[in-house]
């Protein structure tokens, strides 16, 4: 059956759009680590799954095609410059079609999965992702050859595509058109993004999906009603449940139900000191020494730990930036979507920068890039902060700075300023710092440390490591270290792939309390989330305040019950013990054990009361957010 004989131009770019994505897919597969748990009957599946959202991404690619034969007025498909029209438009569409591939090649190296909610930041962040991708990429050449290939594939092509426009143009073209409509509407009727969740193998899910369909779902659903997606009950139970689980020796209900208002009384004097806490990006457990690291890329942190109180066993809410910020300063967990820092009307709370203001502390967002990347500025401005990113750095405060932001050593030079600014002003200080470095292009100052910049993440952790000391040797000449509380926490993992829906052992990050005439040495590894950081840091301040910190302070808290909280933007993990119960969309729920050593997991059968605590936290979190139940009167 020749091309004239069936629907010419449209299924070339069919043929030649799904040999693409096969492609991908297949190179994509080449890229999942050894051990991955994939096996040749996922594999099959996925491939399957793959092809069945091809194939609906390619009917929405249809809607223009389909448009455009039914409005093409005769004169001009019947002319002699159409030819040439049609040509050059499969090379802008085959040029973009190889372009995704390549992207989502880079972007599957870097977060191991297809494009998602990050890929939207990153098409609303042009400048600084531009930025980042020229300076970690050769871009040009990538380019250069993207095209040329593209020239090609058209050249060779030629008379298939003249012949193929031929038969379509020259036949019923209008009918043709209104016909393929149809595509697409059933594409948005029958197909949808929780369809590529084929098994509980996080690899397989990714190769299962379309880049672009991920792209355009995560656009369009950066936030998930929680009734409407997940397992829910009746909101009066699980907020009574939630009371429950949030209630401590040391707080009691400021409120009545259902707004979660506690007052937290402190024990013994309060200590006003000052607190800086630095948010280190991407900063995995797994890189460190004092967490079993064998490398030596922490010499400065793992020194650092031997003299500070040390929590080994802390979670990372997500795997975004915006989302340990979140945790962080509203101690609340991860609601499914986007993170509130994102999210219109996201001001009002009563966050750990509020908190502090009301003691009369003077509170800082310290960011070594641009505050409205990610919306930050707007969202620390709007709860309880003042503000200093890279505009308020002068030009001789920056020795060294990239895409993203000023280098660390930068950055906490500022730090120590504002903070001295605060001290001569007689005013105690709290600072939360956000740092840049540990990120792809791994760029710093030459001669700092023995590796040499942009080889990778080794690279970024070293240099990080080393501007953390330098920030201890250059405090301690200030008057005020002596009176000054360190936190060091990232903000999430290097990266949080693997076999498991959620890797556990993936979510492990450091947390280090340092003041050595206030803070005593020691370790911690009862387990926590990323939301108790703030509640156990004012505890040891023996701080009392009013709160809707949905954290507790872990060296106060019930020891009989452990828990963490650990997400991608739609699955939700919460985990007890050693179990680890997962919530989805399509409302499913699932329940294994974990090893923390090693990550491996097995099934369980899922546990009611597991499910109910559950619940309690996150439908509970998420009908506090909606109703504004964690906002100042």
């Amino acid at each position: 059956m020749t091309l004239r004989r069936t629907c010419g131009i449209i299924t070339l770019f069919a043929l030649i759009y799904l040999a693409i994505s096969t492609v991908t897919r297949t190179v994509l597969l080449t890229m999942v680590p050894s051990g991955s748990g994939l096996t040749l009957p996922l594999v099959a599946k996925a491939y399957g799954t793959g092809l069945l959202f091809d194939a609906a991404t390619f009917a929405y690619f249809l809607i223009p095609a389909s448009l455009y034969l039914i409005i093409a007025p005769r004169r001009l498909v019947e002319s002699r410059g159409h030819r040439w029209m049609v040509r050059v438009a499969f090379f802008v569409i085959l040029y973009a079609l190889i372009f995704g591939a390549v992207a989502e090649y880079f972007f599957f190296d870097e977060f191991a999965t297809r494009f998602n909610f990050i890929a939207v930041d990153y098409l609303i962040y042009t400048g600084e992702v531009i930025g980042n991708i020229r300076e970690s990429y050769p871009l040009f050449p990538i380019l250069g050859a993207i095209f040329a290939a593209s020239l090609a594939c058209i050249y060779l092509l030629r008379t298939t595509i003249d012949r193929a426009a031929t038969a379509t143009f020259t036949g019923r073209r209008r009918r043709l058109g209104a016909t393929l409509l149809a595509a697409p509407l059933a594409a948005l009727l029958l197909v949808n993004i929780s369809g590529t969740t084929i098994s509980a193998n996080s690899y397989a899910n990714e190769l299962a999906g379309n880049g672009m369909y991920g792209l355009f779902a995560a656009f369009r659903n950066n936030e998930l009603d929680f009734k409407n997606f997940y397992v829910s009950r009746d909101d009066r139970q699980v907020m009574a449940r939630l009371r429950g689980l949030v209630e401590e020796r040391n707080n009691h209900f400021a409120t009545t139900a259902p707004r979660m208002t506690r007052l937290i009384a402190g024990e013994g004097k309060e200590k006003r000191l000052n607190v800086i806490v630095v948010v280190e990006e991407s900063l995995s457990a797994e890189y460190l020494g004092a967490w079993g690291d064998t490398r030596g890329l922490s010499p400065n942190i793992d020194r650092l730990a031997r003299e500070s109180l040390v929590f080994s066993h802390l979670y990372a809410s997500g795997t975004r930036t915006v989302r340990g910020l979140e945790a962080l300063t509203l101690s609340i967990p991860p609601l499914p979507g986007t993170s509130i820092v994102k999210r219109p009307d996201n001001g009002g709370f009563r966050s750990w920068g509020e908190i502090m203001k009301e003691k009369g502390y003077d509170t800082r967002y310290i960011y070594a890039g641009f505050g409205y990347f990610d919306n930050m500025n707007a969202f620390f401005s709007a709860n309880g902060f003042d503000i200093v990113d890279r505009n308020n750095f002068a030009k001789d405060e920056i020795t060294f700075a990239n895409i993203w932001g000023v280098c660390d050593e930068d950055l906490f030079r500022k730090t120590i300023r504002e903070s001295r600014e605060s001290y001569e002003a007689g005013h105690p200080f709290f600072s939360m710092v956000m740092t840049t470095s540990n990120h792809r292009p791994y760029t710093y100052p030459k001669g700092r440390i023995d590796i040499p910049p942009k080889k990778g993440r080794s690279g970024g952790v070293k240099y990080a490591d080393y501007a953390i000391g330098k920030l201890i040797e250059e405090a301690r000449k200030e008057p005020w270290f002596k009176d000054t509380v360190f936190v060091f926490v990232a903000d999430h993992c290097a990266n949080s792939a693997g076999k498991t829906e959620l890797p556990v052992k993936k979510y492990d990050i450091p947390l280090l309390v340092y003041s050595p005439h206030h803070v005593k040495p020691g370790t911690v590894d009862r387990m926590m989330a990323q939301i108790d950081v703030a509640p156990t840091v004012l505890g040891l301040l023996n701080m009392s305040y009013t709160t809707d910190f949905l954290g507790r302070d872990i060296l106060k808290a019930d020891t009989r019950t452990e828990r963490a909280f650990i997400s991608t933007y739609q699955k939700l993990g919460y985990i007890e013990g050693d179990r680890l119960l997962i919530l989805g969309p399509q409302k499913t729920a699932t329940l294994s054990r974990f090893d923390r050593q090693t990550g491996d997991t097995e099934p369980l059968p899922m546990d009611e009361r597991l499910l109910q605590n559950a619940l309690a936290w996150y439908q509970g979190a998420t009908y506090v957010y909606k109703n504004r139940l964690n906002r100042l009167p």
